[in-house]
């Protein structure tokens, strides 16, 4: 009975081994570490999008505590029609005459 169960503990010890050198043999080559390159380049790449998303949410409840503006909301643009009939007077607040006006009058 005793040599049974060292022999079963070696073939146990046997088959994890070479699993265990199949896996690494596996990883060292080409195709394996084009594998853990991709699967390094997507996990970096979740974590950047949940950083930026947790950034934007806790951007936006400190806005609504503070009680400012959100994003898509513009106070100060101007309605679209009102830029329409401007002139550059009326955008700079004074006289559109340039420099070079100004010297030939």
């Amino acid at each position: 009975m005793g040599r049974s169960i060292w022999f079963a503990a070696g073939v146990g010890a046997g088959a994890y081994a070479v699993v265990r050198v199949r896996r690494a043999a596996e990883i060292l080559t080409v195709d394996g570490l084009r594998d853990r390159v991709g699967a390094a380049v997507v996990g970096v790449r979740m974590f950047r999008d949940e950083v930026a998303q947790g950034r934007a949410d806790a951007e936006t409840g400190l806005r609504e505590r503070m009680g400012l503006a959100l994003h898509d909301h513009r106070e100060l643009a101007a309605p679209a029609d009102d830029l329409a009939s401007t002139t550059p007077d009326q955008i700079t607040g004074g006289d559109s005459t340039t420099e070079q006006e100004v010297g030939r009058s």
